[in-house]
């Protein structure tokens, strides 16, 4: 029992911690504004470094009569207005779904190395490219592009139903165990096509490199209303997936629909994960390295993980076009590779400095 001493002084340091607690809370939200708007920073500076630097030099009022007065007559009008802009607008777009996408993932999954691979959906999208070559002939930009989008939906909405199958429904674990079978299976099956088709050999080549050029900026628009509308939902899916990180049983407590939160989750990951997979191929390590370096910021409130992730993988996207345009003059590495040789160490150190996210 209490002594009269230990009240009095109980009474006396509850308002100390209190505002303790209150400056502690304005220091981190202080923080979390100023990284916000560096990151804004950093991506206007990669979105001028896209337009400005390539495989071809250009003097700066080159790029600035190309990119405001593009009358189509010179060289450098043609490559800033018709390759480097369209190219620029989606290495914007897919970097910001996939970033956002990979966050959710990792949320809903509990896994700290979830990506679109984990769940199974790039691998879905590969064998619906394939299967279109394969059996429909289709070898256009334009005409499997939409297979691509078909392979994610239809993937996603398998990992979701045979997860669900699970006694207690869609759990972290039933749905990175379904994830993993159906990415051994689509894998299987793209194998088998490919083997026997040559032009799908190349089609396929060529489209899980992962790249953003050669898209006209018409296709990318295309494109915007899906990734927009997976990014609504994921701003809707933010309190949820906080609710979540504390457990299932906290989360009936506080009135969370766990079905709805985990449905409005994977439609958002699949809308993102497929517009940009579609577009690109599969880029892999945007979601994984963006989420990681946003939470190391934000802490676990998925409200700020969630656009951090998304400005990290913007940029992240960007930078690599950049340096795989640069680095391989007067050719260019696709932005796949150049992510690669960038996001393993990155992820690697990263690893290497702290401990595993608790998610």
């Amino acid at each position: 029992m209490a002594t009269a001493e230990e009240i009095v002084i109980e009474a006396l340091s509850a308002p100390l911690r209190k505002r303790r607690r209150r400056e502690v809370a304005a220091q981190r939200a202080h923080t979390r504004w100023v990284g916000l708007l560096v990151l804004v920073a950093l991506l206007g500076l990669a979105l001028l470094a896209s337009i400005a630097f390539g495989s071809k030099p250009l003097t700066p009022g080159q790029v600035w009569h190309g990119l405001w007065n593009p009358d189509g007559t010179g060289e450098a009008e043609v490559i800033v207005h018709s390759l480097r802009l369209p190219r620029t607008v989606l290495a914007l777009a897919a970097g910001v779904a996939l970033g956002v996408a990979g966050a959710l993932m990792q949320g809903h999954t509990r896994n700290p190395i979830a990506d679109p691979v984990l769940l199974g959906l790039s691998a879905g999208a590969g064998m619906w490219v394939v299967g279109a070559v394969f059996l429909l002939g289709v070898t256009t930009l334009y005409g499997y592009v939409w297979f691509a989008f078909a392979g994610t939906l239809m993937a996603a909405l398998l990992v979701h139903s045979v997860g669900s199958l699970a006694r207690g429904g869609a759990t972290p674990v039933t749905l990175a165990l379904a994830g993993a079978a159906a990415h051994a299976l689509f894998t299987a099956l793209t194998a088998g096509m490919v083997i026997f088709d040559r032009q799908a050999l190349d089609t396929y080549r060529f489209w899980t490199v992962g790249a953003v050029n050669g898209r006209p900026l018409d296709f990318t628009v295309q494109l915007l209303p899906f990734i927009l509308l997976g990014l609504a939902l994921a701003a809707l899916n933010a309190p949820g997936l906080n609710a979540l990180s504390l457990g299932e049983d906290v989360a009936r407590t506080l009135g969370v629909r766990l079905g709805l939160t985990r449905t409005v989750g994977m439609a958002a990951i699949t809308l993102l994960t497929g517009a940009a997979v579609a577009a690109c191929g599969p880029i892999g390590f945007v979601g994984l390295v963006a989420t990681h370096i946003g939470r190391h910021f934000t802490g676990p409130d998925y409200r700020w993980v969630l656009g951090y992730a998304a400005l990290i993988g913007g940029t992240l996207v960007l930078v690599a076009d950049v340096l795989g345009r640069v680095v391989a003059r007067p050719g260019e590495l696709q932005v796949g590779i150049m992510l690669a040789l960038i996001g393993a160490p990155v992820f690697i150190q990263l690893v290497r400095r702290r401990k595993p996210v608790r998610l």
